[in-house]
């Protein structure tokens, strides 16, 4: 009879947040798996972060250090806040590295005795401790001792070997040192994870991991933002819509202004909208108005903000004479301001995804797409990455707004991105003059789930909010922006009252 198979690579913790969501539940226990990436990627960050959570699951965890020493190790752990009480650091010095003189040989310098040591040393500080997980940092000393590739492989599949008899769970950091070697690496590891670390012209550095393989594990492929703030490295998994659920609820949200004519009745549940104007023309006003009116219905909204500081925001709603300051306090509205030079892709997807799952927001608002689009220069990565967080907020019944800036206040309009085939409605606003007075032009181009009004309506921005005229008839060319008008001046709104925003 054939003997069973016993399964002991069961996931555990990575003790990243997010990381494991990516790994399928962690990596696979008792097995050895690369941890690469240049110097400042946050490999020794990801190490520590991994045995802390393997003594606080009550195992024995071993920090082997052949590049950093203990005093540089607590630096960074206090740095972030980090208490590695209970975690065992051995600093390991290679003989030929020691400024001990009785450890250098004067007589014969061989590269397999020096080898030979620094691997027999570390071999016997696991003996000792008999510890579950363990970092071993790094190869690149390892790589350097060796003095060839064939030996280096030799040395890491041992290793390998031995720690896989002695049933511990290794993360084998590398540097990158040696570009040559990374397939030698890779083809003996049970799993390789990439950390890199891009540097943009203007704004911060953005980082990103991709897990290679891992063997069995049908893990999320592709990239993965990450950042390394005070308290540790955490992972934003990329947004993958069909991984979540879908709310069947269907119900018309409304705005209670006269752009629900306009809108054949309001904005169903589970739709996007995109508000395309020229700056000025009143889309996070607009925005505003079905904010309002979801807070008064006692739902929650979250308002992301890019263009502007949240004092303007909260002045323009205190100006149509709606004060946003109580629903903040009550915990009903979330509006946060985002340097759009500072956040990835990845990360404004996991605020998005937390404000929908945690915060239970049933409106989310994006002012605006613009700011962000200068801070990505691959317009069709954020053109890509807009498409899955769309259907992620529609599967989950939220009524999401995205504004758009467009190049130009008057005449022919121009978009830095198209975002009209991913959205399920679209608003446009215009500026037109007429009368020797700058005017603004609301009208629906495109709502998927019903009809709507094909008008072009003249509105204003007043202090009892927004206003919406009569169907601009008299007019043609308004969306040129220099519009011929053949009716009586009577049909024309008047001006606001002073001092309305």
């Amino acid at each position: 009879m054939t003997k069973p198979v016993e399964i002991d690579a069961e996931a555990i913790s990575s003790g990243v947040p997010g990381l494991d969501y990516v790994l399928r539940g962690g990596f696979p226990a008792s097995r050895s798996h690369l941890i690469e990436g240049r110097p400042g990627s946050g490999k020794t960050t990801l190490g520590l972060q991994f045995l802390m959570d393997g003594r606080d699951r009550g195992e024995r965890c071993l920090y082997i250090t052949l590049s950093e020493s203990r005093r540089e190790l607590m630096a960074v752990a206090h740095r972030h806040g980090f208490d590695l009480n209970g975690i065992e650091i051995f600093e390991l010095v290679p003989p030929e590295l020691s400024l001990d003189q009785s450890q250098h040989q004067t007589l014969v310098h061989s590269s397999d005795l020096e080898l030979g040591e620094t691997v027999q040393i570390a071999l016997n500080e696991i003996d000792r401790l008999k510890p579950q997980r363990v970092v071993f940092d790094s190869l690149s000393e390892i790589r350097l001792l060796s003095q060839g590739t064939l030996r280096y492989r030799r040395q890491v599949l041992a290793l390998k070997s031995y720690f896989l008899l002695n049933d511990c769970t290794v993360l084998l950091l590398d540097d990158l040192t040696s570009e040559q070697d990374d397939l030698n690496l890779h083809s003996v590891c049970h799993g390789v994870v990439r950390l890199d670390q891009l540097a943009p012209i203007y704004g911060g550095e953005r980082r990103r991991l991709r897990v290679i393989k891992m063997r069995g594990v049908q893990i999320r492929g592709g990239y993965h933002d990450f950042v390394i703030r005070p308290g540790g490295l955490t992972v934003f998994p990329r947004l993958v819509a069909s991984d979540h659920p879908v709310a069947l609820e269907r119900d018309v949200v409304v705005s209670n202004t006269r752009l629900d004519t306009l809108l054949g009745g309001g904005l169903a549940r589970g739709t996007s909208t995109l508000l395309m104007g020229p700056s000025g023309t009143g889309k996070s006003s607009i925005a505003l108005a079905f904010v309002r009116a979801a807070l008064e219905r006692g739902e929650s909204a979250f308002f992301i903000v890019f263009d502007e500081t949240m004092n303007v925001v909260l002045e323009r709603a205190s100006g149509m004479g709606f004060a946003l300051e109580p629903h903040i306090q009550s915990g009903k509205l979330r509006l946060v301001q985002v340097d759009p030079a500072e956040v990835s892709p990845g990360e404004l997807s996991a605020r998005i995804r937390d404000a929908v799952e945690d915060f239970d927001a049933r409106i989310v608002v994006i002012d605006s797409l613009s700011g962000y689009l200068n801070a990505m220069p691959e317009e069709n990565y954020l053109v890509l990455q807009m498409h899955e967080i769309l259907s992620y907020l529609n599967q989950k019944g939220v009524v999401t707004l995205l504004l758009l800036a467009s190049h130009g206040l008057v005449g022919q309009m121009t978009n830095a991105v198209d975002l009209t085939y991913v959205s399920d409605n679209v608003l446009l606003l215009r500026y037109f003059e007429a009368e020797g007075r700058i005017r603004r032009a609301v009208s629906v181009v495109k709502k998927r789930t019903g009809a709507h009004e094909d008008t072009i309506r003249e509105f204003t921005l007043s202090n009892e909010g927004i206003v919406v005229g009569n169907a601009l008839s008299d007019f043609t060319g308004v969306l040129t922006g220099v519009p011929t008008y053949r009716g009586p001046e009577a049909k024309l709104m008047k001006p606001p009252t002073p001092g309305a925003s």
